[in-house]
């Protein structure tokens, strides 16, 4: 059994969407998960459908909606950084990992989890999990964490080849699902529309379930990433 597994994402919801059946899985077998949020995702567009939050609201709904999510997948400690949603990208990676490093150092983790730097779209997304795999790399090799990354760039597959972790989540589906539909705000109208399709459509529905039921990760090589990041 994993000793601890540290999760660093960037916004509220990165942990649910497409994750929370792999957290579950680790929750579920007994092993302590500490979620590492970088933002409260205040500049999302997203306010609800129809809307209930405003941008001066936001904040405050998205972190109760995170702190759902977690009571959901079963996360017992949250640590939020307070970073500026869309900003990450302008902090000082080797600050940023000052930070991670010392939960790292603090928790000691077997595994951390977090974006595949490069693979996650989003400038966020990419900012955090570098300085992720900095702080990782500050550590000593045979003290090191492994680190999965979650990669959703159209390319991941050609340049990354095949996931290196699947894990299937299929026991965890309805935990998976409570956590997605924590984050209203981000998830509802969405939501809504896939339960409606799956009843009318059973095609549609098993289609579905199948495609949530599994979860993919890299294994993040931390010093390859880093010597490409100097070199570049």
């Amino acid at each position: 059994m994993n000793k601890h597994v540290v999760v660093v994402y960037p916004h509220p919801d990165d942990e649910s969407f497409g994750k929370a059946g792999t957290l579950a899985l680790f929750t579920r077998a007994g092993t302590p998960v500490t979620l590492v949020c970088g933002t409260l995702g205040q500049m999302g567009r997203n306010m609800g459908k129809p809307f209930f939050a405003t941008r001066e609201s936001l904040p405050r709904i998205r972190e109760q909606e995170l702190r759902d999510a977690c009571a959901a997948i079963g996360i017992q400690d949250l640590r939020l950084l307070g970073l500026r949603d869309k900003t990450v990208e302008f902090e000082d990676p080797e600050e940023l990992a000052d930070r991670i490093e010392a939960i790292l150092r603090e928790l000691q983790p077997d595994v951390v989890i977090t974006h595949y730097p490069g693979h996650g779209v989003h400038p966020d997304h990419n900012a955090l999990a570098y300085a992720t795999v900095l702080a990782v790399g500050r550590l000593p090799k045979d003290e090191r964490p492994t680190v999965y990354g979650a990669a959703s760039s159209k390319n991941a597959r050609e340049v990354l080849g095949p996931p290196d972790v699947v894990f299937d989540v299929r026991d965890v589906l309805e935990t998976k699902f409570a956590a997605i539909r924590a984050h209203r705000s981000q998830s509802e109208a969405m939501w809504k529309q896939t339960e409606a399709r799956m009843a009318e459509d059973e095609s549609f529905r098993r289609s579905y379930l199948e495609s949530q039921s599994q979860e993919s990760f890299w294994t993040v090589p931390v010093d390859e990433v880093l010597a490409t990041a100097k070199s570049s």
